[in-house]
């Protein structure tokens, strides 16, 4: 047992005979470890990205929420009266009448 620790740390298993077997399964565990790493960032960068863009959608959100408000506002008759008045139009005191023509 202290004997075969004793080669492990020496490196004995990478120059004996059958070393290319333990090299090639090394190097399968090292692309491994890299297709981990690799994924890993990966997975990372999009969970920022999706941070990012649920922040966009929320302020997005209340800049619609704010932009329509200002339109109901400007939409009302009393706004649009006083700022008519401020061009000299004002409302008509007598209801539109309707006109029928008729073909004969």
């Amino acid at each position: 047992m202290k004997k075969n620790f004793y080669n492990i740390v020496k490196g004995k298993f990478l120059v004996s005979d059958d070393a290319l077997k333990n090299w090639r399964f090394i190097i399968f565990l090292s692309l491994l470890a890299l297709i981990m790493i690799g994924s890993s960032h990966s997975a990372d960068k999009k969970v920022h990205e999706i941070a990012d863009l649920s922040n966009d959608v929320k302020e997005l959100k209340s800049e619609y929420v704010d932009v329509r408000m200002q339109l109901m506002q400007s939409k009302m008759e009393s706004k649009i009266i006083s700022s008519m008045e401020r061009r000299g139009l004002k409302p008509s005191e007598t209801p539109p009448q309707k006109i029928i023509i008729t073909k004969e």
